[in-house]
């Protein structure tokens, strides 16, 4: 999986799935722009990537603001002269039972987790376009398919994500650009670290291989998807679970 030369950004990059990525990506060979909202968080990634030999910058923004997904993307067109991969990763979760779910806690996930998606693809879309060349990566959730107790604006959103990967990878085929999801399973993150024990212990004995998932599990399946070893893979929702929910 040679992604040498390769330049992509990594949104959500500060912890979990979204900095095991980076440094992945960055192990294989790509350059990579960093986008949270943590700045020390992005700070610290940029670090690892460039001890690796590669180059990053560090962008801190929200995905969910226009404004700040142009910043984003001139961001890694001017310092590493364009964009190869896109892996939308940046999420949030406001759980609650439906009927305590305020509009306010619906309409933020639902603006990070999807809308973010959106812009981020429709603005790195034109430069694939003229290249005839990207991947796009999108981190959905198993809870898009299943859905998830205290969670419906979370499972929704990541439906949706879905749903949108399965239909731009359809506009954009002919351009030879790929679009993907993967639906990560239970996989320690700071997410599933605020997850009461309660809950997680009879989630924990439903997955077939006995653990939890670890950001590289997740990072390895992208970079996949990133390189031309997956050339023929599109519009596709991999699971990632350890067999949790076949």
């Amino acid at each position: 999986m040679d992604l040498g030369g390769k330049r992509a950004i990594v949104t959500g990059a500060a912890s979990g799935i979204g900095r095991a990525t980076a440094i992945k990506l960055a192990e294989k060979g790509a350059d990579v722009v960093l986008n949270d909202l943590n700045e020390e968080g992005i700070k610290e990634t940029e670090q690892e990537v460039q001890a690796l030999g590669r180059r990053a910058v560090a962008v801190v923004g929200d995905v969910s603001r226009s404004e700040d997904v142009q910043m984003i993307v001139k961001q890694g067109m001017e310092t590493l002269g364009g964009i190869d991969i896109l892996v939308n990763n940046a999420g949030i979760a406001r759980s609650a039972l439906v009927v305590r779910l305020s509009e306010e806690q619906w309409e933020e996930v639902m603006a990070v987790n999807l809308k973010g998606v959106f812009l981020l693809s429709r603005a790195v879309l034109p430069h694939m376009i003229k290249n005839r060349y990207g991947k796009i990566i999108n981190i959905s959730s198993i809870y898009g398919r299943i859905g998830a107790i205290g969670d419906a604006n979370y499972a929704a959103s990541k439906a949706g994500v879905i749903g949108f990967t399965k239909s731009v990878a359809k506009e954009v085929a002919r351009y030879r650009i790929n679009v993907n999801a993967i639906l990560p399973g239970l996989i320690d993150t700071p997410l599933l670290r605020g997850i009461p024990e309660k809950y997680l212990k009879p989630m924990m004995e439903e997955i077939p291989l006995k653990r939890v998932g670890t950001p590289e599990d997740i990072a390895n399946v992208v970079a996949f998807l990133a390189s031309d070893e997956a050339s023929y893979i599109t519009g596709a929702a991999i699971e990632v679970t350890g067999g949790w929910n076949m």
